[in-house]
């Protein structure tokens, strides 16, 4: 089930998308700032972001700075041309002026989701000297083939779609539950503890930074 976040402080518009995205069987996230929204994305990561600029602390564009590897819907009710090309070559994937069919937000929130999925299947995944090979579910470290177990792969996996993002541990057994559905929270430390040990014997870098009461980040240099 893909996850979506409302980062929007008016009230009634948040619980109205909230609604009719539940009934598209989407999981909703939410935030009422700016400050909020960047406290919200530590600690999860969601599929897509539907994002208001007029907010309370970190303005809209803002935060937008702060967003990578998530697509993110502008939603506004600035009509101004220069305001809606500065937004998208800023990283927004859309824009949408308020008010809006509602029967458009769900169209283009489809089409961002299909363009990211099939984005995050590209064959190959590489950052730094790590290269995954998705289709061989093979992983080597400066050419040097590193054998991985399931877990260990799937959690590599995620830390390389996410480069440079901060994955909350609850997020990360989400995410590799299908693959992995016997790892669990106690056991996540000890998995990514084998995991890093595996590459910095290749590489004799330590590519996976623990954030204190967080979570987890590949970090590629």
């Amino acid at each position: 089930m893909k996850t979506i976040a409302i980062i929007d402080d008016d009230i009634p518009i948040g619980n109205m998308l909230e609604e009719v995205l539940h009934k598209e069987n989407y999981c909703v996230l939410r935030a009422y700032s700016g400050t909020e929204a960047l406290y919200l994305l530590s600690q999860q990561t969601p599929d897509l972001i539907l994002l208001d600029l007029m907010l309370p602390g970190l303005s809209g564009e803002e935060v937008l700075t702060r967003i990578s590897n998530i697509p993110v819907i502008i939603m506004s009710a600035k009509i101004d041309m220069d305001n809606k090309v500065n937004l998208l070559l800023g990283g927004a994937v859309d824009y949408l002026t308020k008010p809006f069919d509602i029967r458009e937000l769900l169209a283009r929130i489809t089409v961002q989701l299909r363009i990211h999925t099939s984005q995050g299947l590209v064959p190959v995944l590489s950052a730094g000297d790590i290269c995954l090979d998705q289709t061989a579910r093979a992983v080597s470290v400066k050419g040097i083939p590193v054998r991985l177990t399931k877990t260990e792969y799937a959690i590599l996996k995620l830390l390389l779609l996410h480069s440079g993002q901060v994955i909350a541990k609850s997020v990360i057994l989400d995410r590799i539950s299908e693959d992995t559905p016997d790892c669990t929270e106690s056991s996540l430390k000890i998995h990514i503890s084998h995991l890093r040990k595996k590459l910095r014997e290749v590489s004799g870098k330590d590519y996976i930074e623990a954030v204190w009461g967080i979570g987890f980040q590949f970090i590629s240099t």
